[in-house]
């Protein structure tokens, strides 16, 4: 005969801890740990670049060099973490920011000012996320053949554009937003506009229903789909927010660069996937963090600074760059066969 032993209560009736933490209580304690070890491992790459080169590397150009490059490429990551977090992938966000700088500093943008090439690059970022969205959505199409296709449609029609010549920026009001005059106490104004991306994306993933709805998806989509949760809406939503992302970083490293190239944002896809994974990211979807993929880029552009202060050869810093990446996989896969 079966005995069923009910918890421990107290006199009033009340059930006794068993002494095992909640579910919640263990998901945080790993994602404190996670955030910790990346903080630990930017805090040695800081004392590495200290060490090396303490004049150069520590100088306050140079630390303003490193946050505003790391804005770039950090906004097109807010965006693909949410995309990684549902399942899917975005092979084209390197394009799509090629795609969107080079429209919007052609000659005839460049004629409506400031808010003709911003306006021109958040749309044609839009206008990519919403096709790749709708192929992977609707057309039931696989995300890496669909974002494949963008990514090779995006580079052709951004060369064509240009035909391979470089557009110059010759509107004053995007000019000066590089320029130190523009810097608020100290700060750039693209490392502001990538804090308020941060920000935002951070709340939106852990405060909202799309965040919730996010992280269903990827974990289950069918389950998602038994739930009520428009699994196809929301993909389709995820990609153009990717899209957006991109759009905004392309008027970034317009900014930046202070021109338009059909090889912009080279290789942004794969900096962007290899931050958000490192910084704890699933690639197999269900579970994502914005904290952890900022981190991500943060690690990867001092590395690139270090090396690059350091006058090391940049197919080393590819090899550590794939090191790390590697390392951040076995990390994972070990934690979920734990959990």
């Amino acid at each position: 005969m079966t005995q069923h032993v009910s918890a421990p209560r107290d006199g009033t009736g009340k059930t006794l801890s068993t002494g095992e933490p909640p579910a919640w209580r263990t998901a945080l304690a790993r994602a404190d740990v996670r955030t910790l070890s990346l903080l630990g491992v930017l805090a040695a790459l800081v004392v590495i670049g200290g060490v090396t080169r303490p004049e150069e590397f520590l100088d306050t150009r140079n630390l303003q060099l490193v946050l505003t490059q790391a804005s770039v490429i950090g906004v097109v990551t807010v965006g693909m973490t949410f995309v990684i977090t549902s399942g899917g992938i975005d092979l084209s966000v390197g394009a799509i920011v090629a795609l969107a700088s080079v429209w919007a500093t052609t000659v005839a943008t460049q004629e409506y000012g400031f808010s003709g090439i911003l306006f021109t690059a958040v749309l044609v970022g839009l206008g990519c996320g919403l096709v790749n969205g709708a192929l992977v959505a609707y057309g039931r199409m696989v995300p890496f053949i669909a974002t494949l296709a963008m990514l090779a449609s995006a580079r052709g029609l951004a060369l064509q554009i240009t035909g391979g010549r470089t557009q110059i920026v010759t509107v004053d009001g995007v000019l000066k937003l590089g320029e130190r005059d523009s810097y608020v106490l100290g700060v750039p104004p693209l490392v502001l506009v990538f804090a308020v991306v941060t920000v935002i994306g951070w709340l939106l993933l852990n405060r909202t229903t799309f965040g919730r709805r996010t992280v269903a998806v990827g974990g289950n989509a069918e389950a998602a789909r038994l739930a009520g949760i428009d699994v196809r809406r929301q993909r389709l939503y995820l990609y153009l927010l990717s899209g957006l992302c991109c759009g905004i970083a392309a008027f970034l490293l317009v900014v930046l660069s202070g021109s338009g190239q059909n090889t912009n944002g080279n290789l942004y896809e794969l900096d962007a996937i290899a931050a958000a994974i490192i910084g704890g990211t699933l690639l197999s979807g269900g579970r994502g963090t914005i904290t952890g993929s900022v981190l991500g880029v943060l690690i990867f552009t001092t590395i690139t600074d270090i090396f690059a202060l350091n006058n090391l050869q940049s197919d080393v810093q590819q090899i550590a760059k794939g090191a790390i990446i590697v390392a951040a996989v076995l990390v994972q896969r070990r934690t979920a066969s734990t959990a």
